[in-house]
């Protein structure tokens, strides 16, 4: 690659706050605002948060796993290098979405009977910046761990490769650090999350 087309050259924090919110015409003229206000009639207003500034962009990607037993592994003379040791779905309140990573983290951790605090390192796949954050106040994941070498806003979320480019992106990052283990977790839209464990071998 000679050029990455997700850099903005010139963007500054003023050109930040001049974009518009993403969703508040959707929300007015689509009646999700009124959907929203009769779900939650203790709110007084909505404010939209959401632009091209916090949000990811939309970028070119492609990511392979390749998943195998360890018997078809070694007959094959592949080197492993993770396994998946549990997953969970969570599904929270569509009016709301982009809160289902956290549950998803504890009910993964809790089938492998693991704690945030056990975890070397979390990828937390953004849409939205609100995502991440979310996610770090609501399970405790300290921010030293939490997309080391960037999420999807400072990268780009490559639709339909997410999950691989993820995936390769923790293992990848646990070798270079000689840890152990990590998360992948991610939302999924409608108000659902996923969430992925994974340890080296």
């Amino acid at each position: 690659l000679d050029r990455d087309e997700h850099m903005r050259p010139g963007t500054d924090m003023a050109a930040l706050a001049r974009l518009p919110a993403a969703f508040a015409d959707m929300g007015r003229k689509g009646g999700f605002d009124n959907i929203v206000k009769q779900r939650y009639p203790q709110l007084t207003h909505l404010e939209h948060v959401h632009t091209g500034g916090n949000s990811s962009g939309i970028v070119d990607g492609a990511a392979a796993i390749l998943l195998g037993s360890k018997r078809i592994g070694r007959k094959l003379g592949l080197q492993p290098r993770a396994r998946i040791v549990s997953f969970a779905n969570a599904a929270c309140d569509p009016c709301i979405m982009l809160t289902a990573p956290a549950p998803a983290t504890f009910a993964a951790l809790a089938r492998a009977k693991k704690s945030i605090a056990d975890i070397d390192l979390f990828e937390v796949n953004e849409a939205f910046a609100s995502v991440v954050l979310r996610f770090m106040s609501e399970t405790g994941a300290p921010h030293d761990r939490v997309n080391v070498n960037g999420g999807g806003i400072a990268m780009g979320h490559p639709i339909g490769a997410t999950g691989p480019m993820l995936v390769n992106t923790l293992v990848d990052e646990l070798e270079r650090r000689d840890v152990g283990n990590g998360v992948v977790t991610m939302c999924v839209g409608l108000g659902m999350g996923v969430a992925t464990y994974i340890e080296r071998v």
